[in-house]
């Protein structure tokens, strides 16, 4: 009995790991430029003792990669609201320290001039984070350009300050951190890509598909429910092997 008890364990160990990443997904179905989660199970066998061959395996479930399908983009008008096209990121300041990538356009500029990301993150130049001057109007074109018009300056003529980092992950492995920002596998950093292009005035929203999401949870805890029935009737097998074995010669 005590094998299918650690199986059906592991099973359900699994399920919890799959809720897990399905209601984070679900939390996030409206924020700005989100990826989901995608997790995968995988076996994992026992090892065996004394030279024996391992034959059985159980079953590990964890967040193997992020789903990179584009989300819907939905035009804003405001000037700093920018939709990254393709498989472009925007470099950004981890909070940790190092750099990171995102997909989140909802640029905003902080009381003492910091460019950051809507959760907060310090968005990345050439130079590194952005901070820019008191202006009228900051806007940001097609190739990632800031522009400004300075307090008091003539709005018809607007002055480039700061290039956004816009990179590409094609050709590199790239991670999804618990923070929700991209890292390259391994450590390092990817060098600006002149081609890449954003939207001004729009914003990407969540590729998370809520009905899709919805679906999963509840297929989790069905399977959950069967786990627990497996438990049950390796519970009741156990019980009447024990009184079989109480029966008098």
């Amino acid at each position: 009995m005590d094998r299918l008890i650690y199986t059906s364990l592991s099973a359900m160990r699994a399920l919890m790991a799959r809720q897990t990443v399905t209601a984070a997904n679900l939390a996030n179905a409206n924020t700005t430029g989100f990826r989901g989660d995608m997790a995968d199970a995988t076996s994992v066998y026992v090892a065996p003792g004394d030279g024996s061959v391992a034959t059985r395996a159980q079953t590990e479930q964890s967040v193997q990669r992020a789903d990179t399908k584009a989300g819907a983009v939905v035009a804003t008008g405001r000037d700093l609201d920018v939709a990254l096209d393709g498989d472009a990121l925007l470099g950004v300041q981890a909070p940790g320290g190092g750099e990171a990538y995102t997909r989140r356009g909802d640029l905003t500029v902080s009381d003492s001039g910091l460019l950051t990301t809507g959760d907060g993150s310090p968005v990345l130049g050439d130079g590194g984070p952005i901070t820019l001057p008191p202006a009228d109007k900051v806007s940001i074109d097609k190739t990632g350009a800031v522009w400004i018009v300075p307090q008091g300056g003539d709005p018809a003529q607007p002055q480039q300050v700061e290039q956004l980092k816009l990179v590409s992950a094609a050709g590199s492995k790239i991670t999804k951190g618990e923070d929700g920002l991209f890292r390259v596998a391994g450590g390092g950093t990817l060098p600006s890509d002149p081609d890449a292009r954003v939207a001004p005035g729009a914003l990407e929203g969540s590729n998370v598909s809520v009905t899709k999401t919805l679906t999963d949870m509840i297929d989790a805890s069905r399977a959950w429910e069967t786990q627990v029935k497996m438990l049950a009737g390796a519970k009741e097998m156990d019980s009447s092997a024990a009184d079989l074995m109480n029966l008098p010669n």
